[in-house]
């Protein structure tokens, strides 16, 4: 019984609500009558309001960036104009119109916003020159829909950025936060306009320091990258919390900030640049399946994950596209290759023997059947340590055995993961205590800190120099202290010491994104 009268009183409710529009005259007719002391708008007709309200938000929709949410919320309230209910009189449309027009100090047109007509209908409603209510349809009907749509689409800029870059990065991994319907028909919804165009002007110091510097700015071609990084730190970013690890793509930099403070800074190798025409190629090699058709693209991904463990002596599992590229030949070309480098081969998980006798002209690079792993030790191309964190491109940090790439200007150098310059101190800021690390210290042959601990360090000596016994060199695993964030991300210019510092555009990602703003341009 109680279930069948909460069916019949939920419609009842909305019929209520529904005729606070449809009773003459309604809210808005009341609104604007006593605002200009004008009669006709006791007699605003809701009905044939409505039919020119469809119209006009019909014609205008396709220009919108999110049509569906604005024609659902009107739906949803019976087509009345709200925002000129509510604002009109009180100002906060006009509010509206000087966020619009100033916009400019965010870099963008405000014609994107229609603001110079959303102004000239302000203007024409404020002229009160209407000899009849329906000649003032149209215009309160344009300006509700434009102004809803404007009102939308320069918080939805503010808050998340033009552009969703997982939509034009292909290895774009960071899970960025994006406007969704229900928060957008709160903001339509909304009760203080004012305070709602306030609140989302961005606050972080980035983006404060690259807007002056925008607004400052004499040359275009400065201002174009000013104003891209302030669009990426308007993208809405995983929360990392006070400490954390940043890799900048471009700065070939890692940083360990806690808060504002620089815990620890380093220089970074990241992955190559992908061949020049690398989209061309790829549809070349699409239609071959050729693999010398098949373009290079070593470019570390922009990722955000939590450094979960530390391997010392590491084992490198050699990627496929490695092994194709690079193993191959090198074995072709040298049959003692493989054995004086340390990598064993693999078929069908079991370990070969003597992969010296391998005849590698039976075997085409496209479909090698074998797998290989480097083993721990000085040749290691990852070198001592390796930092550990879940993805899914197989992406870690990791120490070198070739440390004069940290000398070059351009450090974009690597297969994709990225080599840091100072393991051995970003290791013992992870493992945050003298044992662990000294435990750690002691597996790469390295005396302890701790005088204490160094009985320890003498036991893995003899037992390395212990001739009788054969002593493999196997990874170590260790644990951080705790998680730590890490974030590898993108800026070509931010602010550094009250300083702006530029950064070329190593992967030539500043172009597709200039190219993806241009409607906002």
């Amino acid at each position: 019984m109680l279930k069948n009268f909460r069916f019949l009183i939920i419609p009842f409710i909305v019929c209520i609500s529904a005729c606070n529009w449809f009773k003459s005259p309604p809210e808005i007719g009341k609104v604007l009558s006593e605002h200009f002391k004008n009669k006709i708008y006791k007699d605003f007709d809701t009905v044939a309001y409505d039919s020119v309200f469809v119209k006009t938000l019909d014609s205008l929709s396709h220009s919108f960036i999110n049509p569906k949410t604005i024609k659902a919320f009107y739906a949803s309230h019976n087509g009345e104009p709200r925002l000129i209910t509510k604002f009109y009189t009180n100002g906060e449309l006009d509010s509206l119109s000087t966020y619009l027009q100033n916009s400019k100090i965010h870099g963008f047109n405000p014609e994107v916003f229609k603001t110079l007509e959303i102004k000239s209908l302000l203007n024409e409603l404020a002229a009160n020159k209407f000899k009849k209510v329906e000649d003032s349809y149209i215009v309160i009907a344009r300006l509700e829909a434009l102004s809803a749509n404007a009102y939308l689409n320069y918080n939805n800029f503010l808050k998340y950025g033009v552009v969703n870059p997982r939509n034009i990065f292909s290895r774009y991994y960071i899970k960025v936060l994006r406007p969704d319907s229900a928060g957008m028909m709160k903001l339509l919804a909304s009760d203080n306009l004012l305070d709602t165009l306030k609140a989302v002007q961005p606050k972080s110091t980035q983006y404060k320091a690259l807007q002056a510097a925008y607004l400052n700015a004499n040359s275009e071609s400065e201002k174009r990258i000013l104003l891209l990084n302030m669009e990426r730190f308007r993208w809405k970013m995983p929360e990392m919390g006070d400490n954390y690890v940043q890799v900048n793509i471009p700065d070939f930099k890692l940083t360990w900030f806690d808060k504002a403070d620089t815990v620890i800074s380093m220089k970074v190798c990241v992955g190559g640049k992908r061949e020049n025409g690398y989209e061309d190629k790829l549809k070349a090699f699409a239609k071959s399946g050729n693999l010398d058709d098949k373009p290079k693209n070593h470019e570390t991904p922009l990722l955000y994950s939590k450094i979960n463990s530390i391997q010392a002596n590491p084992v490198w599992n050699i990627p496929v596209s490695i092994a194709q590229s690079e193993i191959y030949w090198m074995a072709r070309k040298d049959p003692y290759y493989l054995s004086n480098s340390n990598i064993k081969v693999y078929y069908k998980d079991k370990l070969i023997g003597e992969p010296d006798t391998i005849n590698w002209n039976k075997y085409s690079r496209d479909k090698l059947p074998f797998k290989f792993k480097q083993g721990s030790g000085g040749g290691n191309a990852l070198g001592k340590f390796k930092f550990i964190f879940d993805n899914s491109s197989s992406i870690y940090l990791h120490d070198t055995n070739n440390k004069n790439g940290f000398n070059l200007a351009n450090r974009a150098i690597s297969h994709g993961c990225v080599r840091i310059e100072k393991p051995l101190e970003f290791a013992e800021k992870l493992v945050g205590d003298s044992y662990t690390y000294d435990k750690l210290r002691a597996e790469v042959d390295l005396p302890p800190i701790d005088s204490t601990h160094v009985k320890w360090y003498k036991k893995r000596l003899a037992q390395k120099a212990d001739t009788t016994k054969s002593f493999q060199l196997k990874p170590a695993w260790f644990g951080p202290k705790k998680q730590v964030p890490l974030i590898i991300t993108y800026f070509t210019a931010w602010s550094q010491n009250d300083k702006i510092q530029y950064r070329p555009d190593v992967y030539e990602m500043d172009e597709k994104l200039w190219i993806a703003m241009k409607k906002t341009r």
